[in-house]
């Protein structure tokens, strides 16, 4: 499984890094986020690139598995 780590980083960085894994084509790939709006943003990308998105509470942060 692919790890992103985008806790801290401001949008639009957290869908660019998710967006380097998905075109390399490292499935699934787990990307974790601190902010609703980088969750929102991440989850639409992806599901707009054909994936599959599941999200769950990981503490503090949000864990999103993209999978294909």
């Amino acid at each position: 499984m692919k790890a992103v780590d985008a806790r801290g980083l401001s949008c639009p960085q957290p869908v660019i890094l998710t967006r380097r894994a998905i075109e390399n084509g490292q499935f699934p790939i787990e990307v974790l986020v601190d902010t609703v709006t980088a969750r929102e943003n991440v989850r639409r990308m992806a599901e707009k690139a054909g994936c599959t998105v599941t999200m769950r509470a990981a503490g503090d942060d949000i864990a999103l598995t993209i999978s294909r």
